[in-house]
């Protein structure tokens, strides 16, 4: 299983100190939204330039232009890009299609979608890389939520997926046993006093 970092900072400068900190301990280094609209795909180029040998995974959470939006984020050294599984099939099939192009891969984020399952198939037949069963603050708050909700939905779908939202050290275990491809973690990395050694703990846990 790989580890993603997900840096939720607000500057190129603060996400290439992070970066720094963490690379040698993750396979995946992801460009938070909030990144991406303060600072632009710069620095998406400035991480790729950093960290070359990385996976770099720009979260634009895409819901229209599918092709033209992926096509710009994989230009600027982006690996893997985000579509919003809430996006039309046409919007998913054109980030893809550029994905391709590129040899790059296309994430659908499953944020918001009510039935995670059916869309992780339909979305991994359309051409994603894989999905991300993700679940946001207002959904984790939800009467029945858990945590286990999101590794159920994953292992159930039986496709290529990542778990976001509440992966930590006391539950990247039970990510790795739910068969997920990629546990990202965000505040448990970059919320630690020590960004690199709470990341090189989440490295030791996967078996």
């Amino acid at each position: 299983m790989q580890l993603q970092v997900a840096m939720d900072v607000l500057t190129t400068d603060a996400a290439l100190e992070l970066a720094g900190k963490v690379a040698p301990h993750v396979d995946i280094i992801e460009l938070g939204t909030p990144l991406i609209k303060a600072e632009g795909l710069r620095a998406v180029r400035a991480i790729k330039d950093a960290h070359p040998d990385k996976i770099v995974f720009a979260d634009l959470k895409t819901m229209d232009a599918g092709e033209l939006e992926a096509d710009i984020a994989f230009s600027a050294g982006a690996d893997l890009v985000t579509v919003l599984g809430t996006a039309g099939d046409s919007t998913i099939a054109g980030a893809v299609k550029a994905a391709r192009a590129h040899g790059k891969g296309v994430v659908v984020d499953l944020i918001g979608v009510k039935d995670k399952v059916t869309r992780a198939r339909e979305v991994t037949e359309l051409g994603a890389e894989f999905v991300e069963m993700h679940a946001g603050l207002d959904e984790q708050a939800e009467e029945g939520f858990t945590f286990q909700t999101l590794l159920d939905d994953g292992a159930e779908a039986d496709v290529a997926f990542s778990v976001a939202g509440g992966v930590s050290t006391k539950t990247i275990a039970d990510v790795q046993n739910a068969g997920a491809r990629v546990a990202v973690a965000g505040g448990a990395i970059y919320g630690a006093d020590d960004p690199a050694a709470a990341a090189a703990e989440l490295r030791a846990a996967i078996a």
